[in-house]
């Protein structure tokens, strides 16, 4: 229907635009009123287009009015306020949407309107240093979703996990599993202040203690030599844990210290795997960072920029001149040392991203790398690709409370929720939903004690209640050897009089623009919204009518318009990644 507003304004503005009170005409913005009073739909273009036409908008209106060609599905149309003109559908016409909705069932809502356009959603993407916390997993959950939404409306998407299996931290973790591996042979010794600590740690040093038994020992003189057990006050912990990766890597040699390197890394990713998948969400692909300078490409990318002019050599380090694209500072590249940097892989990475054929990529990031949104813009425009191309999303931390207090958690340290206890605490379903329910920008406070009440305060639950209630009464009408005719209650919709008829009728035809809306501007919280708006139609309807009534022609429309409301609240939630109930 909106469709067809939209069709008969553009008609009707070709018009006024051969007639010559206006030059132009910008682009429709059409939405659904608050009130049934004012109709169905609102469009303000009359006061957009007063200006350019020199008349009062009311006048613009009344223009538009005059011009615009009758439709079916169109009962009147009206001019409110300052200069609305507000749309009233016909009964018939709205009524339809129950019939559309049962007819398509699972795909209703969905579209081709992005049909093949090839997108790359990259998320999570924590190092593989420790198990994935709860801040992990508000991007989680908010990429996942956001991936459902765009191949709902056709989008080719590839979820993505970029590996950060190269560098200092895994470094860092890797000489933390062998010095908890030398206390467990009872090597005695001050662990370091700026190891991992977590008590996943002790259980990768036991598998290595169980694989090879004291074959990587040596004592705590070999290992501390000339490095103090403990910083001293106001000193330099980096340093201090930066050479006890120089003395692992002395002392084991280069195929032990990898055998741990690669036991640390591949039990935290099958952790990282095991969890997501656990959690709903499910990855095209894995990328290593370290594949990146293995095949060359990070060499190439730089190469690339010199090639055309953005790298200056400076006191031996490469420096990528990005000031030039907006930065507010130049990046270094490569190290004075030859090291290539974070942000060289950075820009290697996403030279491979389009070289694979994506037309458009989406990164989602914690908020904590805003700094890195203009210099990854500037190198993608440095390659000759368009930084419009790129959206990086930035999410930010999830607060955990319980009992009205707030969580503190420390990764390093150890002391953290892991994503795994907060779902097997509050569920999958609460979890994925709680995590979408604002802007991802936004910050968001995540109440335990409510993710897991049983009672209408608790939005998924009150959502999840609506579908499994109507659920419920069709399982009545069974019981008490009653059919649901569909065709029955198709060819009697016009008895929905009940102003909780016509509402819920209104609300499921505005499934399909939410959803598109959610898709095309990145916004999951759109269907949150929406649902619960629906669940709450649902449930004051419950209370107000019976469904299971002796008039079977208005008792078959009743079961058309909620079996519909079911279909849609069941299609939404699955989006969500929260499943539908048909029992609670």
């Amino acid at each position: 229907m909106k469709n067809t507003i939209e069709q008969l304004l553009n008609q009707a503005l070709e018009q006024l635009i051969s007639d010559g009170l206006i030059e132009n005409r910008p682009a429709l913005q059409i939405t659904r009123t608050k009130d049934a009073a004012h109709g169905d739909f609102t469009c303000n273009i009359a006061m957009m287009l007063a200006k350019q036409a020199g008349k009062p908008p009311r006048e613009v209106a009344q223009a538009i009015i005059a011009v615009l060609d009758s439709h079916s599905v169109v009962e009147k149309v009206e001019i409110a306020g300052p200069g609305f003109i507000n749309f009233f559908m016909a009964q018939e016409s709205t009524l339809n949407i129950i019939s559309d909705i049962l007819a398509r069932g699972d795909d209703f809502g969905c579209s081709h309107a992005a049909a093949g356009e090839k997108v790359q959603i990259e998320f999570v993407s924590a190092n593989p240093t420790g198990p994935l916390h709860v801040g992990h997993g508000r991007g989680a959950a908010y990429g996942a979703t956001l991936a459902s939404l765009m191949r709902a409306v056709g989008y080719q998407v590839d979820c993505e996990y970029y590996v950060n299996d190269a560098g200092r931290q895994m470094n860092i973790l890797a000489t933390s599993v062998w010095l908890r591996y030398l206390e467990i042979n009872n090597i005695a010794f001050t662990f370091p202040l700026n190891a991992y600590k977590g008590e996943y740690i002790y259980d990768i040093a036991q598998s290595i203690k169980a694989g090879h038994g004291d074959a990587l020992v040596f004592s705590a003189d070999e290992v501390f030599r000339d490095i103090p057990d403990d910083e001293p006050a106001g000193g330099d912990k980096e340093i201090h844990i930066d050479a006890l990766i120089e003395r692992a890597k002395a002392l084991l040699g280069k195929d032990n210290y990898q055998l741990v390197f690669k036991t640390a890394l591949d039990s935290i990713l099958g952790d990282i795997r095991q969890d997501l998948e656990e959690f709903g969400v499910h990855y095209e692909n894995w990328h290593s960072e370290q594949t990146l300078a293995d095949r060359g490409l990070i060499s190439k990318a730089v190469e690339q920029l010199q090639d055309q002019g953005y790298i200056e050599e400076r006191n031996g380090a490469l420096w990528f001149l990005s000031t030039r694209f907006g930065d507010e500072k130049d990046r270094v590249v490569i190290r004075d040392n030859g090291q290539a940097t974070y942000f060289a892989s950075d820009i290697a990475y996403h030279m491979d991203k389009f070289a694979r054929g994506y037309h458009r990529l989406i990164n989602i990031w914690g908020a904590d790398h805003h700094g890195y949104v203009a210099r990854v813009k500037a190198a993608i425009g440095a390659l000759g690709e368009k930084p419009e191309q790129l959206d990086i999303l930035l999410v930010q931390f999830a607060n955990l409370y319980r009992n009205g207090e707030r969580v503190q958690m420390s990764t390093r340290s150890g002391s953290f929720v892991t994503l795994r206890e907060l779902r097997e605490e509050v569920g999958k379903d609460a979890a994925r939903f709680f995590y979408v329910m604002r802007k991802c920008e936004q910050h968001m406070d995540f109440d335990l004690d409510l993710a897991k009440s049983q009672s209408n305060d608790n939005p998924v639950y009150y959502i999840q209640y609506a579908h499994a209630r109507i659920c419920s009464v069709q399982a009545q009408l069974a019981e008490k050897q009653l059919e649901h005719d569909i065709s029955n209650g198709q060819q009697n919709l016009n008895l929905l009089t009940e102003k909780h008829e016509t509402e819920l009728v209104s609300k499921l035809d505005a499934y399909s623009d939410i959803l598109h809306k959610a898709a095309f501007n990145e916004e999951p919280h759109l269907l949150v919204h929406y649902l619960r708006e629906l669940a709450n139609l649902l449930h004051s309807y419950y209370n107000a009518h019976p469904f299971i009534i002796e008039d079977s022609n208005l008792r078959d429309a009743r079961f058309n318009l909620i079996s519909a409301t079911r279909q849609v609240i069941h299609n939404g939630l699955i989006l969500l990644g929260v499943s539908a109930p048909e029992k609670m």
